[in-house]
């Protein structure tokens, strides 16, 4: 092991969020939907899945189905770099392995936990980004609350001539429990499920890209279940409008969000946008844990050719 796993673990999700990137604007346009209003009581231009990307590859065209790429792959590549850097790097150092040397859920759980916080605060400015760009619709079937940006670069030097750095990391208390809950819950579930396979075969001549999807599939399906309410909130926060005092004109802070959308949407508000957030959490979470073991496969065999 060395530096290069932070390296790997970010080019991996890149890989990944060049792929998955649609179906987070079609989860972002839900979560935003009907935002703080009760059910049946607003106008609903995505009424499912496969009706949003109709409806904004209709209205808005086809390129709208990649908004808030460029912010989305470095939101991704500094997350996952530091996500996968440190798991891995505690993985080989045996810290996430019993006595017997087994895989331990509880200390994949920390170790995937720490790495996603750290992440996911250094990350949080392009998070923010990502959900402006990508809520920007035409009138018909916009939904939030409307940010006039023309890419990511113009956005950060507005947000940071209006409100500095301080701008620029609002929301940032919601993102990392986020990550708390979506990294610790897949890497543990990966790296168990994987430690499992190797161990028990459920297919003969299996390959290590074979045991890499199949954890990969089982651990983004933990996260997606794990990762929605807080998502939600994350969306909600970021996306909002905010006063010239830099304060948020719906929401107070993490509590009060969650409160909110309670109240106004009762549970089911906590998990809109999970089925494309399901959709893709799952491929995205296996991509990146299966290019990522690809990527340090190729390396291994690199070194063993030198």
């Amino acid at each position: 092991m060395d530096g290069t796993d932070f390296l790997l673990g970010g080019i991996g999700s890149m890989g990944a969020t060049l792929i998955t990137n649609p179906l987070e604007v079609v989860k972002t346009r839900m979560q935003l939907q009907g935002e703080l209003a009760a059910k049946g009581t607003y106008h609903k231009p995505y009424r499912s899945v496969v009706d949003a990307f109709i409806t904004i590859a209709k209205k808005d065209g086809y390129a709208a189905l990649q908004k808030g790429l460029a912010p989305s792959l470095c939101f991704q590549f500094i997350l996952n770099s530091c996500r996968l850097g440190i798991y891995n790097t505690a993985n080989e150092h045996g810290w996430t392995k019993q006595r017997n040397g087994n895989q331990s859920i509880l200390k994949s759980a920390f170790w995937g936990a720490t790495g996603g916080f750290v992440g996911s605060a250094l990350a949080s400015p392009f998070f923010m980004l990502r959900t402006h760009l990508q809520s920007q619709a035409k009138a018909e079937i916009a939904v939030g609350y409307q940010h006039q940006h023309t890419g990511m670069i113009s956005a950060i030097k507005d947000i940071f001539k209006k409100h500095g750095v301080q701008g620029l990391y609002r929301g940032v208390a919601v993102t990392m429990p986020r990550a708390l809950l979506g990294s610790g819950g897949q890497l543990a579930a990966f790296g168990y499920t994987k430690d499992f396979l190797i161990r028990r075969p459920i297919v003969a001549n299996q390959t290590d890209t074979f045991v890499s999807t199949v954890a990969g599939a089982v651990g983004g399906t933990v996260m997606a279940i794990t990762m929605t309410p807080p998502d939600v909130i994350a969306t909600r926060l970021y996306n909002q409008g905010i006063d010239a005092k830099g304060k948020g004109i719906y929401y107070n802070g993490v509590v009060d969000c969650f409160i909110k959308i309670l109240k106004s949407e009762g549970v089911g508000g906590l998990y809109k946008g999970f089925w494309p957030h399901y959709m893709r959490i799952g491929p995205h979470a296996t991509l990146v844990l299966l290019f990522f073991d690809e990527l340090k496969s190729m390396r291994r065999k690199y070194y063993a050719a030198r």
